[in-house]
């Protein structure tokens, strides 16, 4: 059986939409202990079994959000690079991601990190891809984070640790929850509908993210576990964001949390 995905909720004149254009998710396995050190009580990476043993992953989501615009102003919207930090885990029991940060190349990243307090911050982005090419080919620069990637001649294996294709399309780019250390230290959480992925699925040249190293998941020159890409993506976000549950706002940090 193939996934579905969810049920779109109905969009509230408060909330955003986007359409996110060269859309990559660039993942890496990491060390589930080390993972847990930075999430707060009563979140838990998702462990996965890979061929050589457990694990779990991370990934740099990158895309170039075009026409960005809440509902209520749909006359002013914004273009520009994007890229989330994040990570699967469970939260009290509950299927998500914890973002580590987001980077944004537009000055309206102030509001989601001064009024609601995100653990946003400004950077230069660039973003291209051309997917008549042959090979098709996605390229990200960011200051010091980069990837270059490119569809393999060959059919890749399927993605290590997934039992198939649904499994890596319900887990890896269908998460709907998403939580976040506020400025505040309290966790914050929020909701997106997108329709379901039909990624592309690339290989990467080079790679690198030190958002990820300075949080001790992985070493520069680590090869990424996949690269999905996707020429463009419709996104619903369910703002404003808001604070997670009491024991979400009791939760610690391990101090590495805020390289983002």
């Amino acid at each position: 059986m193939s996934f579905a995905g969810t049920p779109r909720p109905r969009p509230r004149w408060f909330h955003a939409q986007t359409e996110l254009d060269d859309f990559a998710i660039v993942s890496y396995r990491v060390d589930a202990d080390a993972l847990a050190r930075h999430l707060p009580r009563g979140f838990a990476p998702m462990k996965m079994t890979f061929e050589d043993g457990p694990g779990a992953l991370v990934s740099a989501v990158a895309f170039r959000d075009r026409d960005f615009h809440f509902r209520f102003l749909p006359q002013v919207g914004i273009d520009c690079g994007q890229i989330n930090y994040r990570a699967y885990v469970t939260a009290h029991g509950r299927p998500g991601v914890w973002f580590f940060g987001t980077a944004l190349d537009h000055p309206v990243v102030a509001i989601p990190r001064h009024v609601w307090g995100m653990p946003w911050r400004r950077a230069r982005i660039s973003i291209e891809a051309d997917w008549d090419a042959t090979p098709a080919w996605w390229r990200l620069e960011a200051g010091t984070a980069h990837c270059a990637a490119a569809e393999p001649d060959e059919p890749l294996a399927p993605l290590d640790g997934f039992t198939g294709e649904t499994d890596w399309l319900e887990r890896l780019t269908h998460p709907t929850l998403g939580w976040y250390r506020r400025r505040d230290g309290r966790v914050g959480t929020y909701s997106v509908w997108h329709p379901v992925m039909r990624p592309r699925h690339l290989r990467a040249s080079a790679a690198r993210f030190p958002v990820f190293e300075r949080l001790g998941l992985i070493e520069p020159g680590t090869r990424p576990h996949s690269v999905l890409a996707q020429p463009s993506l419709h996104f619903d976000i369910h703002t404003p964001p808001r604070r997670f549950g009491a024991q979400g706002r009791a939760a610690g940090f391990g101090p590495g949390s805020r390289t983002a």
